[in-house]
């Protein structure tokens, strides 16, 4: 049977339901490699749920005020800049399942860091570590994901795989209101209890091996950010950045990290508001996981950009791991990754002081971005599901192909 990354194609006649499609293809390498990319995703879900909940007790311990806080906030995503710049050349150069090993080093230290603050720059250092975690991680997951699943499963899977982020914000969103902020950073070690042993067991991309192979027969190979440059890849270019900048732009960052202040502010109790927020989330990705394969990438990034529906923010970061070939995806997912990541930071920092501003004003800009980012969708970005990846990649190069809806 003809094999496709870590899963075995499945017959494209039947259309079996998503876990039964996922159960009759998976290998005992895949199975461990969803596993480790699903436990960090919940790691990254974690620390970005960490702060909203945690705010008035970290400034009342520390003696914080509002800059202080928006500065650990915000720190997040200065780390997030940092792990950014270096994300496609690390995973180039040492491999997926390498960097993955630095991605736990950041992610404990941090919460370490966190757990055992007695000044404000341990607060600080242990959130930029975390920040420059993620901002390989969310590179690094949903490109190893879509290299090692077959083109029937690969939204799912991976989308699936990030339902796991929804999974830990809406925990430590739940926990952080019965749990110290001290006690919730050990707690946010006991996933790598389970990543850590796994990381000896699962195999490396197979689509990275023939990268390095091909780099090996080059003399240029390491001309792979400059060709990203070039006129062929200005469409693909565009459409990656815009789909995982924009929803930064629309107030991703200060929803998440502040939810305390804006219930506050409405004068409806953070607890509910963390409780709602967390099972609208969970459905909301449940749903993703379950139409993106069905309904297709394009359909839902129109429903995410509508409704702001936080727990589809996967979706860009799918379509962003599609679209480029291989000898530039480092050099893409780089640029795409620090253009979500300054846009994260702006907002992140500015957001208690918007809202101090004006709250309608805030959340009417936000407004404007997503309603932006909606009509882009639908009048440039095309359907991926159902393509192989080397498809897309040609739809997204072909000058014909690509005023094709």
């Amino acid at each position: 049977m003809e094999e496709e990354g870590l899963l075995l194609a499945s017959p494209s006649s039947s259309s079996p339901s998503l876990l039964s499609g996922i159960s009759n293809v998976s290998t005992r390498p895949f199975v461990l490699a969803f596993t480790v990319c699903s436990c960090g995703a919940f790691v990254s879900g974690c620390i970005s749920g960490y702060s909203a909940p945690t705010q008035s007790g970290i400034m009342k311990d520390l003696n914080l005020s509002v800059a202080d806080y928006s500065l650990f906030g915000s720190i997040l995503t200065v780390g997030i800049i940092l792990g950014a710049l270096i994300c496609g050349k690390l995973t180039d150069l040492v491999g997926r399942i390498n960097t993955m090993w630095i991605i736990n080093v950041f992610f404990i230290s941090g919460w370490f860091s966190i757990a055992f603050a007695k000044v404000i720059w341990m607060l600080d250092m242990g959130r930029l570590l975390h920040g420059i975690g993620i901002g390989i991680s969310a590179y690094l997951g949903p490109i190893y994901m879509t290299e090692i699943t077959p083109r029937n499963l690969r939204g799912a899977v991976s989308s699936c795989s990030q339902l796991f982020a929804i999974v830990g914000s809406s925990l430590f969103y739940a926990l952080g209101t019965v749990v110290g902020w001290r006690d919730l950073a050990i707690l946010g070690v006991i996933p790598f209890l389970v990543i850590i042993p796994l990381l000896f067991f699962i195999p490396e991309s197979p689509r990275w091996l023939d990268y390095t192979e091909h780099v090996k027969q080059q003399e240029d190979g390491d001309s792979g950010f400059f060709k990203l440059f070039q006129r062929k890849y200005a469409f693909s270019l565009t459409i990656g950045v815009a789909l995982i900048a924009l929803p930064e732009l629309g107030g991703h960052s200060g929803y998440s990290y502040y939810t305390d202040s804006i219930f506050t502010r409405t004068g409806v109790s953070s607890d509910f508001g963390f409780i709602t927020t967390s099972l609208v989330q969970m459905l909301g990705g449940v749903l993703g996981t379950m139409l993106v394969d069905v309904s297709g990438r394009r359909s839902l990034l129109l429903v995410y950009f509508a409704s702001y529906g936080l727990a589809m923010s996967s979706i860009p970061w799918i379509v962003a791991s599609e679209i480029y070939p291989v000898d530039v995806k480092g050099a893409a997912g780089t640029v795409c990754n620090l253009a979500g990541s300054i846009s994260s930071w702006l907002v992140a920092y500015s957001f208690n002081f918007l809202l101090q501003w004006s709250s309608t004003g805030t959340f009417l800009m936000f407004a404007t971005v997503t309603g932006l980012g909606f009509v882009f969708i639908a009048k440039l970005v095309p359907e991926t599901k159902g393509k192989s990846l080397e498809e897309i990649q040609s739809l997204f190069t072909d000058p014909l192909k690509n005023s094709t809806p």
